[in-house]
């Protein structure tokens, strides 16, 4: 059986099970300790043997010596101790991440359990595994999930190595990883549809009480965790040596803090950081060290003082839930889970799924990280950012423009979906790309019948006001591009999805940086009921 994907449509198929064409099965059961088998048809005209890779409940995969095959399972004749028989359980191998692990997964999988009207039996192994079994009120077997909580880059090796299904990942996937991946017939993983956003976290500096802090540049942050500056005096604060707090190297949202923050400037983690294998460890350290400055993630910052991001121009940001869904807070992490082109089980599938519905929301909101569901903004609650505007808007932004802004989009309400770029690409970055999907889902769903949407482009301050216009109406028209793609059978004639253009009228950090650059690229989204 071939199964064909429509560009990176999937809101068009009227079934949820059909979602398998799409994102690929990822389940197999235990390997017995030899998994060789051979595959015939009844009339033996057909033959194929190598190691049993996986089974879905309708089709088996083989490792062959000609490479993986996948086939029709049902009239097969198989020989070996690997072969699947009517025990058969579906069962998904989780690994990666701790944080999302220990922390999200088990809460996740006991609700969306509850949901179905089933039960979950945990049963604790070793080695960071742990194994849920969901069962039906009848007492049938659902499904076997196995989680390995470990760390991202073992996630990815443990695919790689068809020891997992699908990988928990606190930053995106690398290069090498990607290149790896598709050598060993796993796909792209980068494409839209291979991997989901589960939650948004996000990498905080904090410093103790004492300390007396409220916020600090990215640039400062950047050389003291490269060990550039190594007493307080050198970045406008009383004389005292530094003392720098970190998580280990090996954890996700570190090697996210090395790629944005310390990455563009060729700098590298100090060797005189202090390390600790936990945030609790950490935060508990700092609480006693009135002169350290750490890293935590924004669901564990504990009594610590979070400091707000500034640049030079005096624009900052603090995280929150609100600048982690806009992805206006610059070290925004979101957690990911990333899935090799292999079908899906039903069941594996309809897990998926809910995923983004409003239940699986608000597990993630109680289990301490951000969801992605969009808030409303009202106008009204958005004067700081309006008085930032007219205050640091450039000399070729002049009133009228202004005036122009806050007339079009005064009627309406912005929603925290936001859209941005990666680095010197047209490309969406990938929490744009899983918000694209999500607008897409809402629009399919009719969360959004009977109104305008309208995606307001806006740029960085650098080069002419009237090119800077033009960027960010072409960045709007991509999005606009992107989410009638996802939504495979058009736009429905209950929705309205127009775009406009502000350019450099409306910055939401300073321009200095690269940091501030990709943040003042974007892509807003506005609602209003027709008229």
């Amino acid at each position: 059986m071939t199964w064909k994907q429509n560009g990176d449509s999937f809101f068009g198929l009227k079934s949820a099970a059909y979602l398998a064409a799409l994102f690929v099965c990822l389940c197999s059961i235990a390997r017995a300790q030899d998994s060789a088998i051979q595959l015939s048809s009844p009339n033996s005209d057909f033959a194929v043997s190598g190691q049993f890779l996986g089974y879905d409940g309708q089709f088996i995969r083989v490792d062959t010596t000609a490479g993986e095959v996948t086939l029709a399972y049902d009239g097969l004749i198989c020989d070996g101790a690997s072969c699947p028989d009517a025990t058969f359980v579906p069962t998904v191998r989780f690994s990666g991440a701790q944080r999302m692990g220990q922390i999200i997964l088990p809460p996740l999988i006991t609700a969306y359990a509850r949901d179905i009207g089933a039960s979950v039996t945990v049963e604790p192994g070793i080695d960071g595994v742990v194994a849920f079994h969901i069962r039906s009120d009848t007492g049938g077997n659902l499904m076997q999930i196995i989680v390995r909580s470990t760390t991202s880059a073992d996630g990815f090796a443990d695919l790689v190595a068809n020891e997992a299904d699908i990988v928990m990942s606190a930053r995106e996937v690398t290069a090498a990883e990607l290149a790896l991946a598709r050598e060993s017939g796993l796909g792209r993983l980068d494409r839209q549809g291979r991997s989901r956003i589960v939650a948004l976290d996000a990498l905080v500096a904090v410093v103790s009480p004492e300390a007396g802090m409220t916020q600090i540049s990215l640039e400062s942050l950047s050389r003291i965790s490269a060990g550039e500056v190594t007493n307080w005096a050198e970045v406008g604060r009383p004389e005292g040596a530094i003392s720098l707090h970190l998580l280990p190297d090996w954890m996700g949202q570190m090697q996210g803090f090395q790629t944005r923050i310390l990455g563009p400037a060729e700098r590298t983690v100090s060797a005189d950081a202090q390390r600790y294998a936990t945030p609790e460890g950490l935060a508990a350290a700092l609480m006693n060290d009135p002169r350290g400055i750490g890293v935590l993630p924004f669901g564990a910052l504990g009594d610590t003082q979070p400091l707000r991001l500034i640049g030079e121009c005096g624009i900052g940001v603090a995280a929150g839930r609100m600048t982690l869904k806009t992805e206006d807070y610059p070290l925004t992490m979101p957690l990911f889970l990333y899935l090799p082109e292999r079908r899906l089980h039903p069941e594996l599938d309809a897990l998926l799924g809910w995923l983004r519905r409003p239940a699986a929301q608000l597990v993630i909101r109680r289990a301490g990280f951000v969801d992605q569901t969009a808030i409303p903004i009202p106008i009204g609650q958005q004067g700081d950012r309006f008085a930032q505007a007219i205050s640091a808007a450039g000399a070729e932004v002049p009133l009228v423009e202004l005036q122009r802004m806050v007339r079009v989009l005064g009627p309406q309400v912005r929603l925290s979906t936001t859209f941005r770029f990666e680095a010197g690409s047209t490309r969406l970055d990938a929490q744009s790309r899983s918000n694209v999907l999500q607008l897409a889902r809402d629009i399919y769903d009719g969360r959004h019948d009977g109104r305008v949407l309208m995606l307001v482009g806006f740029s960085d301050g650098r080069g002419p006001a009237i090119a800077n216009r033009d960027l960010s109406s072409a960045r709007a028209d991509v999005v606009r591009r992107a989410v009638v793609a996802a939504l495979g059978e058009g736009l429905p004639p209950s929705v309205t999805l127009e775009t406009e253009a502000f350019g450099e009228a409306l910055p939401m950090a300073c321009d200095d940086t690269i940091w501030g650059q990709q943040i003042n690229r974007r892509v807003e989204l506005w609602v209003a009921d027709r008229g």
